[in-house]
């Protein structure tokens, strides 16, 4: 099971942290990927992390302003989003894979098939 929290509302340029709290399998032995679903657009995967090595990928249009991180200890990871724009907005979904992230690519199919996907998590960016 993955549960996200942390979402909400936020002024442009501001910051949350999204948490990812996995329970029910090790961490250690999953990549965890970030996604987010902006209204009327489709579900988009823009970060990951590895289990292997750590790698983080980031999509283009949150490289520099998200960063991914993972504690194995508490079986949880987390999303910290600073420079928050409105193009941000959207419900953000964690989800857990097998070898599916490296620095270089995210690769989405494992998510949807392995099928370990959070709730999702509201976050609003507006003034």
């Amino acid at each position: 099971q993955l549960v996200e929290s942390g979402g909400g509302l936020v002024q442009p340029g501001g910051s949350l942290r999204l948490s990812c709290a996995v329970s029910g399998f090790s961490l250690d032995k999953f990549d965890i990927g970030w996604f987010r679903e902006a209204p009327g657009k489709e579900r988009e995967g823009i970060s990951c992390i590895s289990s292997r090595d750590g790698s983080e990928y980031y999509h283009n249009s949150v490289k520099g302003r998200f960063t991914i991180s993972r504690d194995n200890a508490k079986n949880a990871v987390y999303l910290e989003m600073n420079g928050l724009i409105a193009e941000d907005t959207a419900v953000y979904y964690c989800a857990a894979a097998y070898e599916s992230c490296t620095i270089a690519f995210m690769n989405e199919d494992l998510y949807y098939g392995l099928g370990y996907w959070g709730k999702g998590a509201p976050v609003t960016v507006s003034s």
